[in-house]
């Protein structure tokens, strides 16, 4: 099992790669192009909104409530039922989708006034930031489509990796980047309004994904007509376990969302550098953290059906020894390098040497969240695959509350930095409270052998730090120096960074058979 989750994880990892290195390439044209002014603000604040919807909808609580659910079924061995739930499922969830998808290209101002409600006030006001919201509103016209096309392309998703098909899903999203990026390079420099172009480009992204998996359900016999099911007993399954979890799986987008709202009050180039910020977490998340839930969640659901509760727990330990393994290291890396990381991925055309002071605060503050945000990931799916979505939801709704406390305590004085503290804690609060619950359900509790494994880690983690730290050029050097030479400094330390956490952690008797523990 654990050779096969490894060798799955591996291929989604390398997938996601190929897509995140995909995505960084995008948000380096789009600093080049906007930096970190208000047409950036209003241009992420247009693709936040859907890609916090998709969630929702997709990637988050439906395919937490889907996955289980069609497991039991494809467990079965009924094809003809399997077919006919994913029809229904579809169906159901389609209708949905189109109603909210409607509404939000014909209301695109209601929705922006709710989450960008600082411009909202300055628009009815004729305040500086009355053109915020009225561009927002257009954008959002563009963007909110998306929603429709990349809920089906999750959909697809998550019945091939059901069926072990990892690799599709995981490079879907580089569809996504190319489109933005093309429309950056060949629409935007003939606009007027280049984030006009950008948009078009989330749009297209999202149609050209929708299209690239249809012909791979086809090959696997699953590509069934949707049909309107919402009393089958496999769709009323799924709206149990999903409306909890439409809460409960996207705490963190919700917090990102409150994030939004407080930004829109603060100066501009908040939601901009909160933004840049963020995406520099999500390479190291997604690469790792997302790519290990992914695997997790279909081998959990099918040891659940199994009854096999000491595989189930062997198969978590082995989760979090991954995410502690590959979490450590990225969570220093990115606090110890992120000004060099971000001179090297932004600073050039309209992205300065200011916005690289601004962004690396809260850098260094979401990144001391990384761990805990890789940790939800993967101790979440131990409720979803047991079919148990309430738990999650009271947690969830802890921890927004515990965010929200923590903006109110933390944004008067730190800014937009305040907000990006709120967040990391509360993604301690929620990976706090998940592995308690597990723990008290006896159904994992890290064991003494992981416990060790862990402060291995951690040794390793700080050798790597003092090395870095030891080697890293002053500031000043960093911003004379030219792209190239930023470039190969940034890689020189990144490759010793990895030598000497390796090194340390093989010197302190970490060996393969410790990742293999899921049995």
């Amino acid at each position: 099992m654990s050779k096969r989750l490894l060798r799955s994880g591996l291929i989604v990892s390398t997938m996601t790669l190929v897509s995140r290195v995909l995505g960084l390439v995008r948000d380096v044209v789009v600093a080049n192009l906007m930096g970190a002014g208000a047409a950036a603000d209003v241009f992420f604040f247009a693709n936040k909104i859907p890609n916090f919807l998709r969630r929702l909808f997709a990637e988050g609580a439906f395919s937490q409530a889907f996955v289980p659910v069609l497991t039991e079924y494809h467990a079965a061995g009924d094809m003809d039922k399997t077919r006919q739930l994913i029809a229904r499922a579809s169906g159901t969830l389609g209708v949905i989708v189109t109603v909210v998808t409607l509404f939000g290209v014909l209301g695109s101002g209601a929705v922006t006034a709710l989450f960008g409600f600082g411009w909202f006030l300055d628009w009815l006001n004729d305040g500086p930031s009355a053109e915020k919201f009225e561009l927002a509103s257009l954008l959002l016209k563009i963007t909110f489509p998306y929603l429709w096309f990349i809920t089906f392309v999750a959909l697809s998703g998550a019945i091939l990796n059901t069926l072990g098909k990892f690799a599709i899903s995981s490079f879907t999203p580089v569809f996504l980047n190319v489109a933005i990026i093309g429309c950056a390079a060949f629409v935007s420099p003939h606009l007027a309004q280049p984030e006009i172009g950008l948009a078009i480009g989330v749009f297209l992204g999202g149609f050209i994904q929708f299209m690239f998996q249809i012909p791979f359900l086809y090959k696997e016999g699953l590509l069934v007509k949707p049909q309107w099911g919402w009393s089958d007993p496999g769709v009323v399954k799924i709206r149990k376990l999903m409306l909890p979890a439409l809460f409960g799986v996207s705490v963190s987008q919700i917090n990102l969302l409150l994030d939004t709202f407080i930004a829109s009050f603060l100066m501009t180039g908040s939601i901009s550098w909160l933004y840049y910020s963020d995406r520099l977490l999500e390479f190291p998340l997604g690469l790792f953290g997302i790519a290990i839930a992914t695997v997790i969640l279909p081998a959990l659901s099918r040891k659940h059906v199994d009854k096999s509760a000491e595989q189930f727990a062997q198969t978590m330990d082995w989760g979090v020894r991954m995410v502690l393994l590959l979490g450590i290291p990225a969570m220093l890396g990115m606090i110890v390098l992120a000004k060099p990381m971000l001179m090297v991925l932004f600073m050039r055309g309209e992205f300065g040497v200011h916005d690289v002071n601004q962004a690396s605060m809260s850098l260094w503050a979401l990144s001391a969240g990384l761990l805990n945000f890789m940790l939800i990931k993967v101790l979440a799916p131990g409720y979803y695959a047991r079919q148990d979505t309430k738990t999650p939801v009271k947690i969830g709704i802890i921890a927004m509350v515990s965010n929200m406390a923590f903006n109110a305590m933390l944004a008067p004085f730190f800014g937009y930095v305040g907000l990006a503290m709120a967040t990391a804690l509360s993604a301690l609060v929620n990976a706090g409270l998940l592995y308690r619950g597990l723990h008290r359900g006896n159904v994992y509790r890290v064991s003494r052998e992981t416990g060790f494994f862990v402060l291995r880690l951690a040794f390793a983690g700080a050798a790597m730090v003092g090395m870095l730290l030891w080697l890293s050029p002053a500031m000043a050097q960093w911003i004379d120096w030219s792209l190239v030479h930023r470039a190969g400094w940034l890689a020189a330390l990144i490759g010793v960074g990895v030598v000497s956490y390796v090194a340390v952690v093989l010197l302190l008797g970490v060996r393969p058979r410790h990742l293999r523990a899921a049995g």
